[in-house]
């Protein structure tokens, strides 16, 4: 009955595979389709989205914002392009619905904006990305672009990484005030490698950590296995050393679910001790690891302190000021909300802000949400996010039954999400294009997997 209820809210109960049946759109399409069938170029028309996918998170970190919208364009064209030739086929999943749903509330909300031109801009990006992801969801769908992806961006990680800790070790500028003066952190180095922020450096580098996990799982032959530990310790140290508490808590998030997914694959091979007290023992010591940290190592027990100091510490009072006006926002418009976008945002929020708290975005993606597309809006961004969670399940489990080691992207990309959503609680670098790619290829991985509950049922 449960699994029933969920399948029916999370679009698993649609025959999406019969819509080409009955589409009008999809007869009309048929010219195209024959002309795609004489093309010699978009006959390899996969391999050259991976490999703008590819230039586009190779080039991220060190590129303006213009070349990734450029980027970004020209996947949005090419998925068009391929889209509305190709046979449509297995491509549309109910990850891709509950994206679409959100989607549209975002149109709604920027119809209805007070500030419709900044609106507009904002949308404009949001769509680009979500084409990006339709893009992804596509080409992903074939194993060996899907680990060739992945290991692009995990390998494209490594020299980010190691600046960092260049930075850590011979010193580096602060650009801007990121540690509280008052505190006996003000002399600490918070690397911040190419991406000139350590909180947007620690949510480039997370998704890296669990997909550097996923790579020495996946990667044949010990060589390149040793090069995905060497990625896993290097991007782990440095969002360490980025001393990003938002990036810490989103790691612990990481960590709890990629654990609990591991051994949940696993399982089946443990002996029966194992299979009873293998998790609750790893999460014994991974809470024991924090603790000792957090007890007696004198930088991450002075930045740890600085959680709790609620109105104390310089950034948290900060943020707290942004909220309060954020939910002063949300109040004046809790329906549909300013629309998307920062530029929205930074017209609205002047009229709400505290005095000499100045801010781009509201400093929580949850709350960021409600803002731009209010209690509607929201409400699409959670149905999106449990519809993606509980079918990137529904796939671990299929995967499972054939110890499918494909079924470890799916691990990592589902603990990514985790733990830049956690991340995303007090922090809005989620909108950033060097993140948003990110969450959005994760997004993809998940959906890439998908196949209809009465294929496999049958298999």
């Amino acid at each position: 009955m449960i699994d029933t209820v969920l399948r029916t809210l999370t679009f698993g109960q649609f025959s999406l595979h019969q819509w080409r049946q009955v589409s009008l759109i999809h007869r009309l399409l048929s010219p195209l389709r024959q002309w795609r069938q004489g093309s010699s170029l978009l006959a390899y028309g996969d391999l050259i989205a991976a490999a703008i996918m590819a230039i586009l998170l190779v080039l991220s970190p060190y590129t303006s914002t213009t070349l990734i919208g450029i980027l970004l364009l020209a996947c949005a064209a090419l998925w068009f392009l391929l889209t509305v030739s190709d046979e449509a086929n297995g491509w549309l999943t109910p990850i891709h619905l509950g994206v679409t749903l959100y989607w549209g509330t975002m149109v709604l909300a920027t119809a209805l904006s007070p500030v419709k031109a900044a609106a507009v801009s904002g949308l404009i990006k949001l769509t680009l990305n979500l084409l990006l992801f339709m893009l992804m969801a596509r080409v992903l769908r074939q194993p060996k672009l899907r680990t060739g992806i992945v290991s692009v961006y995990v390998l494209a990680t490594l020299p980010v990484a190691a600046y960092g800790m260049r930075q850590y070790f011979f010193g580096a500028e602060a650009l801007a005030t990121w540690v509280d003066p008052t505190t006996n952190l003000s002399g600490a180095t918070r690397v911040y490698s190419y991406l000139g922020n350590p909180n947007l450096l620690a949510a480039y580098l997370m998704p890296a950590v669990a997909m550097s996990v996923s790579a020495f799982l996946v990667w044949p032959r010990w060589t390149p296995k040793l090069l995905a530990a060497i990625a896993f310790f290097l991007n782990l140290a440095c969002l360490v050393l980025s001393y990003s508490r938002g990036g810490w808590i989103g790691l612990l998030g990481l960590f709890f679910v990629l654990t609990i997914l591991l051994v949940y694959w696993w399982s089946e091979l443990f002996p029966p001790f194992w299979k009873r007290w293998a998790l609750p023992l790893l999460l014994g010591v991974m809470a024991g690891l924090v603790v000792f940290s957090a007890l007696f190592v004198s930088p991450v027990r002075e930045r740890v302190m600085t959680m709790f100091a609620w109105r104390g510490d310089s950034s948290n009072n900060f943020r707290i000021n942004v909220w309060e006006g954020a939910m002063d926002m949300v109040r004046a418009r809790p329906v549909l909300g300013i629309g998307p976008g920062n530029e929205a945002f930074n017209k609205i929020y002047p009229l709400y802000q505290r005095p000499n708290y100045t801010a781009l975005s509201a400093y929580s993606i949850f709350l960021e949400t409600l803002v731009e597309a209010g209690v509607i809006g929201f409400t699409a961004f959670l149905w999106m996010l449990g519809t993606t969670f509980y079918q990137g399940w529904q796939q671990l489990c299929r995967l499972r039954m054939d110890m499918d080691s494909q079924g470890y992207w799916l691990i990592g990309a589902i603990a990514t999400c985790s733990g830049m959503l956690v991340h995303g609680l007090v922090d809005t670098v989620w909108y950033r294009p060097q993140v948003s790619t990110l969450w959005w290829l994760c997004m993809a991985i998940i959906a890439s997997f998908y196949i209809p509950r009465r294929d496999y049922s049958q298999e």
